[in-house]
């Protein structure tokens, strides 16, 4: 089946090294190149083109169209002169219009990081954590007008583990993607789909992350605290100035069972064992044990307390 592959980041590849195994891919679309360096002097190709390009060294001819933009006719010109019989959507990061929607026969495709209709958007992964689930999963779904509204072909869903940051969980959303929309392109090939409407009534969002959820709130529990550092990390961090004064980005932490009556946000304890940190209970404080302050590399909270002590 003829297949047109867009996707842009990493979680893109495995979805599309499985179907290049499996299909006729006959053109990759991802984001154009980013200016990269400290003067953005350079350009930096998305890992997908990069992936695609390795593939056309040994002997795949699969053309890279990196469009600034879907809605001038250019892109569709390109499609039609490819004619795909479905295209497939992995973190593409672009909203596909309609006429596109509409052009190959089998339909569009898309590998969503969430269990739909929670959490359709373009954050999926991290809020899955920060709001405490404790399952997540994969859907294929049919792509519609409505942004992540489709009929959904397949799921499975996959534990969130206590500790698992959002990257740790990236990594394995995107192998178990690459699994499904293997399944599901060969169901549609072989005419054995089946479309799943959206139950719409329980549909959440997971809007796109900001630096303004990295400031850490002290009054929250120990546990809400630990999954905002999970989930915002790589990017953008949670932060917290309660240490030092300045904003300091906090990497790992654990939940320690300690009784304090100290107000949320006062250091409690500081030694080599972490920095402990009360929180807006009693039964628990936070304990740091990775952080990075402005300017410098990851660090343990004992390798920052040997230049920086506090006396607690």
């Amino acid at each position: 089946m003829r297949i047109v592959f867009m996707g842009t980041p990493e979680f893109a590849v495995p979805s599309l090294k499985a179907l290049i195994a499996n299909h006729q891919v006959v053109g990759v679309f991802c984001q154009p190149d980013k200016p990269v360096g400290r003067h953005q002097n350079k350009l930096e190709p998305p890992i997908v083109k990069r992936c695609t390009l390795n593939y056309n060294t040994i002997g795949y001819n699969i053309p890279v169209c990196q469009p600034e933009t879907l809605r001038d006719g250019t892109a569709l010109a390109v499609l039609k002169e490819l004619d795909p019989e479905l295209i497939v959507v992995a973190a593409y990061g672009r909203f596909l219009p309609d006429e596109i929607l509409a052009l190959p026969a089998k339909g569009c495709i898309n590998v969503h990081s969430s269990l739909l209709p929670k959490y359709r958007g373009s954050a999926p992964i991290n809020w899955a954590i920060l709001n405490g689930e404790a399952e997540t999963g994969v859907t294929i779904q049919r792509m519609a007008h409505d942004m992540d509204a489709g009929d959904i072909i397949l799921q499975q869903s996959t534990p969130i583990y206590p500790e698992e940051t959002a990257g740790m969980l990236y990594g394995r959303l995107a192998e178990l993607g690459g699994k499904l929309v293997t399944e599901a392109v060969a169901q549609i090939e072989a005419g054995t789909a089946a479309y799943t409407p959206q139950d719409h009534s329980k549909a959440t969002l997971a809007p796109m992350l900001s630096k303004a959820l990295s400031p850490v709130d002290w009054t929250k529990t120990a546990q809400e605290i630990f999954n905002q550092i999970r989930g915002l990390d790589p990017w953008p961090g949670a932060s917290t100035d309660v240490i030092s004064g300045e904003p300091i980005k906090l990497w790992g932490a654990q939940i320690v069972e300690k009784h304090t009556d100290a107000g949320p946000g006062a250091i409690v304890a500081a030694n080599k064992q972490g920095i402990d940190i009360a929180c807006g209970e009693f039964k628990h404080v936070l304990r740091i044990l990775e952080l990075q302050p402005p300017g410098k590399k990851k660090m343990s909270a004992a390798a920052y307390l040997a230049g920086h002590p506090i006396q607690v």
